[in-house]
């Protein structure tokens, strides 16, 4: 667990248990969220973001969180370990709902300044709800896949399927 690579469809708690894993372990948490966009929803350009990933996964120890396929040359050959939260659509979108909604409420801010917005999330394609539906199913068959590759075949995989097996593994192993 000295590299660990964090994925999973939106909703399904990547960041709150990458932080935790992080904080137990000691290592450095690294959101491939925050280091993609820019203000007002702009994405990095993809030179730039790259160069990001690779200089806050220089070190020895980390744990990083997300799904860009564009930074998993620069990630997963280093990665010692991949987390995979591999629920349900039931499950995802229940609490992509909850946060959204919460954030939405609590005008929280996100990387860079951004905001999610209630016309964003319920009249645009780039809804984050929208999102989850659209990517699902996709996420799922994309990471299996990656989990057969010989190019991955030095990575220790944990998939869970359940909430309540990853708090198992929190509480009890590594």
């Amino acid at each position: 667990m000295r590299r660990v690579v964090l994925v999973g469809t939106s909703g399904s708690g990547k960041s709150t248990t990458g932080e935790r894993i992080a904080r137990d372990l000691g290592q450095p948490f690294i959101e491939l969220d925050e280091l993609f966009w820019s203000g007002d929803w702009q994405p990095k350009p993809a030179r730039e973001f790259l160069a990001l990933v690779r200089a806050a996964a220089a070190g020895e120890r980390w744990v990083v969180v997300g799904n860009y396929g564009s930074a998993r040359p620069d990630l997963w050959p280093r990665a010692s370990a991949v987390i995979w939260l591999n629920f349900g659509i039931a499950v995802v979108l229940r609490r992509v709902v909850a946060r959204t909604i919460r954030r939405l409420v609590h005008r929280e801010v996100l990387w860079h300044g951004n905001r999610e917005s209630w016309r964003r999330t319920l009249f645009s394609r780039d809804s984050i709800v929208w999102w989850t539906l659209t990517t699902h199913n996709r996420r799922k068959r994309e990471f299996a896949a990656l989990r057969r590759c010989d190019a991955y075949s030095h990575l220790h995989w944990y998939e869970f399927t359940r909430p309540a097996d990853v708090e198992h593994f929190l509480g009890h192993e590594r």
